[in-house]
């Protein structure tokens, strides 16, 4: 099974600058989304069937043009949850999970801190999610959270560490929760193949930082450890240049260890 995770910063937008036949190329078998900014009546959603893409999901946020999340998918789930029960997470359309047989799937966006009120509401999202997350695999082991987690892990994933160290996304006590859910019984499947350093996947729009790869790792697949045994391969996609991030891609061998 592949599977593509991307914060497409406004799918409307996203469309508008080559999104679907970038989609036709990649042609992954999930594709999570966040930030879409939209609701499904605002879609044209026979473009993704014509792809393949016959089962697609949208959560959005109940504020307009604001966040929300989305899985297409061109194989039929077993089950679908939207969000995760927790009324404020769920207002902001920030959790979507599909069941496959042997795994379960989520696209999850992550609040980011921007001011105090936010950061205070990120930290309590944070430490509400984990709670949820840790009941949940008691249901369901096989899991992958694929998403903008909206924090940056170690020093390696940001381009300037020190100038960066009290920013909102690289806060200790983020990288401390970020550390702890993966500890938790997670891998970072990025890294689990690659340590090597300039690997990023969100870049801001100023002073050409995409261009100078002057960026963030924010995004992430996040593998629950069960499925180590099928992971194939993980990858960050950095060509594909419909919004401030780009995909990142894990692939599983669901038959492994069968």
């Amino acid at each position: 099974m592949n599977i593509i995770s991307y914060n497409v910063n406004g799918i409307r937008a996203a469309i508008n600058k080559g999104l679907l036949d970038w989609l036709k190329s990649a042609s992954p078998d999930v594709l999570l989304l966040q930030e879409i900014k939209a609701t499904k009546e605002q879609l044209d959603t026979a473009v993704f069937e014509e792809l393949g893409y016959h089962y697609h999901y949208w959560f959005s946020a109940e504020k307009k043009g604001y966040s929300g999340v989305a899985i297409l998918s061109k194989i039929e789930p077993n089950a679908v949850t939207y969000g995760t029960g927790i009324d404020y997470m769920d207002a902001e359309g920030r959790n979507l999970r599909v069941d496959f047989d042997g795994v379960s799937v989520m696209s999850l966006y992550l609040p980011s801190g921007t001011n105090i009120d936010r950061l205070d509401h990120k930290l309590k999202y944070m430490a509400d999610f984990q709670v949820y997350i840790d009941s949940l695999r008691k249901t369901c082991p096989n899991l992958v959270i694929g998403g903008d987690y909206n924090i940056c892990h170690q020093a390696i994933d940001i381009h300037d560490p020190i100038r960066n160290a009290n920013v909102s996304g690289f806060l200790p006590v983020e990288r401390t929760w970020i550390d702890g859910f993966i500890k938790s019984g997670f891998i970072d499947s990025f890294r689990y193949f690659n340590p090597e350093p300039h690997n990023y996947s969100w870049w801001s729009y100023r002073a050409n930082a995409r261009n100078n790869n002057k960026g963030w790792r924010i995004d992430y697949n996040m593998v629950s450890i069960p499925l180590q045994e099928k992971l194939k391969r993980a990858v960050i996609l950095p060509d594909a240049k419909h919004s401030d991030h780009c995909p990142v891609l894990v692939e599983l061998d669901l038959h492994a260890g069968f």
